[in-house]
């Protein structure tokens, strides 16, 4: 089975270009609608937190069960949908990761999500990871959002 990288361009949707970290949202929502449990690997423990909040608060409708790994208050993580793990923090495998951070995650994933920032600027790192995981013989995929 080959692995999935699926890169998500942010480039016209408002409500993300302003706050990427909602399509991240939207992103676990449809994961755990689908049934399939996932990492969030977040860039800092601030950006976990920030993320822990924005999960309860994205949208009224939606529930997206979820916890930061490694936090002292941890339970059932085993049957918690969503991890935030923030660095330093070794949780393990999941299918799915949704990668925030501008290094690669650990393997043994089968599809990883990249968020690519709207600004020009900012892509860089996500190039490099492109490459990395076309020279790992990944199969990549660009969406535009």
């Amino acid at each position: 089975m080959s692995v999935r990288a699926d890169f998500y361009m942010i480039a016209d949707r408002p409500q993300f270009v302003a706050q990427p970290l909602l399509l991240v949202c939207k992103l676990a929502e449809k994961a755990v609608l689908a049934g399939q449990a996932c990492l969030i690997y977040c860039d800092s423990a601030e950006q976990a937190d920030f993320l822990d909040d924005l999960l309860w608060e994205f949208d009224p409708d939606a529930f997206v069960p979820h916890q930061i790994f490694g936090a002292e208050d941890d339970e059932d993580v085993d049957d918690t949908p969503v991890l935030l793990v923030p660095p330093g923090v070794d949780a393990g495998i999941r299918p799915l990761v949704i990668n925030l951070r501008n290094t690669l995650p650990p393997g043994g994933y089968q599809r990883v999500l990249e968020i690519v920032p709207g600004e020009e600027s900012a892509r860089d790192p996500a190039r490099k990871r492109w490459l990395e995981y076309k020279r790992l013989g990944h199969e990549l995929k660009r969406n535009e959002m």
